[in-house]
This record gives C-alpha cells, sequence and structure tokens, in this order.
C-alpha cells in the first residue's frame, strides 16, 4: 500500500501537556453545570438568604455586634463562603458520580488526558462554579448586607483556595463512592459538619478554650476566618497558620486525587 495514505505522526503537545484536551474537558465540565443554572447557580442563593433571614430576622440577631461590626455583615462573608465551597464539591463529585451510575465514566479515560490533566480540568471547573456561585450570591446580598472588602489578598487568595479544597473533595468523594447514597453520606457526614462548626455562624472566640482548640483543627475554619478577614478586618486565628494550611491542603488532596486517578482506583472494571 502506497505511504501516501498514511498520516503523519502527530506532534507532541508543547511541554508534553495536550492543552486542547485540558481545556476540552474544562469546558465540557463548565457547560454541565451551567446548562441547569436554576439548581446550580441560582439555588444556592435562594438557600443563603433563607440562613440571612433566619438568623437575624427571625432569631432576633441582627442588631448583635460581633467583632466590632453587626451580626449581619459577619455573616454575609459565611455564607458567601459556603455557597462557594458546597457547589465547588457539588460539581466534582456529581460529575464524577453520574458518569460512573450512567456507565459513561469511559468518557473519561479514553481521552488522552494524563491523570494530571483530569485532575486540573475538573478541578478548575469546580472552582469556576465557586466562584461563579459566591459572585451571585455577594452581588444579589449586597442591597442588604454590607459587604466592604478590606483585604484583597485575603479574601481573593482564600476564595480560590477554599474552591481547589472542596473541588478536590468532591473529586475524592466522586472516586470513592459508587453510588449517590455513598457521595450523600460524605456531605451529611462530614462536610456539613466541617462548615457548620468552622464558625459560619459564629465567632470561635465566644467557645470555651477546649473547643477553640478543637475549631483550630478544621481546615474549613481557617478558609473561612481568612475570608471573612479580608471583609471585617478580623480574624478569629492566626492568618499565616491559615496561609500555610490552605497551600499545605491542597496539595496533599491534589497529590491523593493524581494517585487515584493514575492507578484507575474505582475507575477501571
Amino acid at each position: 500500500m502506497s505511504d501516501r495514505f498514511s498520516l503523519p505522526p502527530m506532534p507532541l503537545p508543547p511541554m508534553g501537556v495536550n492543552w486542547l484536551g485540558l481545556w476540552t474537558l474544562y469546558l465540557k465540565e463548565v457547560r454541565r453545570f451551567l446548562n441547569v443554572y436554576t439548581q446550580t447557580v441560582a439555588a444556592p442563593v435562594v438557600t443563603s438568604f433563607l440562613f440571612l433571614a433566619v438568623f437575624t430576622l427571625a432569631l432576633g440577631r441582627g442588631a448583635e455586634i460581633v467583632d466590632g461590626v453587626p451580626y449581619s455583615q459577619f455573616l454575609g462573608p459565611g455564607l458567601i463562603m459556603m455557597a462557594m465551597t458546597q457547589n465547588a464539591f457539588a460539581n466534582t463529585s456529581s460529575s464524577l458520580v453520574i458518569s460512573k451510575v450512567q456507565g459513561n465514566i469511559v468518557d473519561l479515560l479514553m481521552p488522552p488526558l494524563s491523570p494530571a490533566e483530569v485532575t486540573l480540568a475538573m478541578t478548575a471547573a469546580g472552582v469556576t462554579r465557586g466562584l461563579l456561585v459566591g459572585l451571585v450570591t455577594a452581588t444579589a446580598m449586597a442591597p442588604f448586607v454590607t459587604l466592604a472588602p478590606q483585604h484583597a489578598f485575603f479574601l481573593l487568595f482564600h476564595a480560590v483556595m477554599a474552591c481547589t479544597m472542596l473541588a478536590l473533595l468532591g473529586m475524592l468523594g466522586g472516586l470513592w463512592s459508587e453510588k449517590f447514597d455513598h457521595m450523600a453520606a460524605i456531605t451529611n457526614f462530614l462536610i456539613s459538619p466541617l462548615a457548620f462548626l468552622s464558625g459560619t455562624f459564629y465567632t470561635t472566640t465566644r467557645l470555651p478554650p477546649d473547643w477553640q482548640t478543637v475549631a483550630h483543627l478544621n481546615p474549613f475554619f481557617y478558609m473561612l476566618d481568612g475570608f471573612r478577614y479580608g471583609f471585617i478586618d478580623h480574624a478569629d486565628g492566626s492568618l499565616t497558620v491559615g496561609l500555610i494550611v490552605m497551600v499545605g491542603t491542597n496539595i496533599a488532596l491534589s497529590y491523593a486525587v493524581y494517585t487515584l486517578i493514575r492507578t484507575g482506583y474505582r475507575l477501571k472494571s
């Protein structure tokens, strides 16, 4: 057979990275949650307003002063952070679990993407959803709650790192889970307790000393504390420790997700 019908060898991607494949997977994950934006973007805003109404109006804490600011101003960043992180987690975990249940997880395994590229693309999509939800929630909340950024670096750093942490946790949960019940168990018994006990609705300085120590062992505390500091110029814990915890946790989670994808943990039959 003549060689004129053979395809030329494909050039290697620049720097060994399949940028086109990585970008395509990222766009696929982003479009997946944008197609149901009422569920993935609008619904968290409604939930945040319900929490705001319950704690400031129904419980009568609207006029209370916490850390030198009105309670609503103290609560606002916590609700924004909770909305961001829960949606970053939901984006990556639901994608993997749905693919397993529907039997199309092979669509993630067959493309010429390395484990690192899959990890990066899916994590970036989760971060995108988290930040989008946070921005929409903050915009909707602005007429009712004073949100005046004081430290842009801490605000942006903790927003991105917190969404990254929960997106990676979502991937770990999605890789481990084989059905929706498994994913619900992780959400109900791990993610929600850590989020609610991180100081979202209260300042940890009011806790007894022993419980303050316990609270400071929760990595969710540091992502919220640094983010809230960016708004109200007050932190319950050490900002330096918070930066170290966020970076170290995300490095460890990234390596764990990469290793599980590389070995095909619960992905290959």
